[in-house]
């Protein structure tokens, strides 16, 4: 449907109607070669602001997926990487992707729940790209709460999120329609596949890290243009 190595559109109708776990299970072979994938791009001009090679002890992605923002992770890093994603699928992907990318730090990853991080004051480094739409809006605050608690004082969480979008924008009606057909869906099968766009936009999130005591700096124009012109930025939170 994206690219001849991509799903097709029945497969994404079948994933679409198992568990998150299940449906990325499925996914996961295919993955990199649909639009869901961040783009290398925004991971490249996200990572210039998280440090040079060897600059952080410890790293954390949340949500890791097949393992994108891990090969940018591991070169930063002096001793240990980790990924957690609640898909094996995905995992299984990630290791092989990770497994010759540049840097000496140790990668583990994990089979878990983002709303779960068994971590204390292990980490100088959490990241997460494109996977805030796996969390319903009252589950953000469980969220930010297990990244704060999985930093060191001093450490940072660093994503990509949006402004407010623009109605007159046409990606935000077909975002809204997007969510409207995936809570149609969830109201009519089990079990649920949550998945919704427009969501831990940069007013909510800011207002959530704050509240849990995140120092918040918004960068606007580290991004290529095209993505900036979007209303994309990237954020830099640090645990006080």
């Amino acid at each position: 449907m994206f690219h001849p190595k991509g799903p097709g559109f029945g497969e994404l109708i079948h994933q679409g109607l198992q568990s998150v776990e299940r449906g990325y299970d499925l996914l996961a072979p295919k993955f990199d070669y649909t639009p869901f994938r961040t783009p290398e791009d925004v991971l490249t001009a996200s990572f210039a602001l998280a440090g040079g090679p060897r600059s952080v002890d410890r790293a954390l992605d949340v949500c890791c997926g097949t393992g994108a923002a891990l090969r940018h992770l591991r070169p930063l890093c002096r001793q240990d990487v980790v990924g957690v994603d609640v898909s094996q699928g995905m995992l299984d992907e990630a290791r092989r992707h990770v497994e010759h990318a540049p840097g000496e730090a140790r990668v583990e990853l994990v089979r878990g729940d983002a709303l779960a991080l068994p971590w204390h004051e292990a980490f100088d480094l959490v990241t997460s790209f494109g996977a805030f739409g796996h969390i319903l809006e009252r589950d953000e605050p469980r969220l930010v709460e297990g990244i704060h608690r999985a930093l060191r004082p001093g450490g940072r969480f660093l994503f990509v999120t949006a402004d407010r979008p623009s109605p007159w924008r046409p990606g935000y009606w077909m975002a809204r329609a997007f969510n409207a057909a995936m809570h149609v869906r969830n109201a009519l099968w089990r079990p649920p596949f949550v998945m919704y766009y427009l969501t831990f936009l940069l007013p909510r999130a800011r207002s959530l890290l704050e509240a849990r005591g995140f120092h918040v700096a918004v960068h606007r124009d580290t991004l290529p243009e095209r993505y900036a012109r979007a209303g994309l930025c990237v954020v830099v939170a640090t645990r006080a």
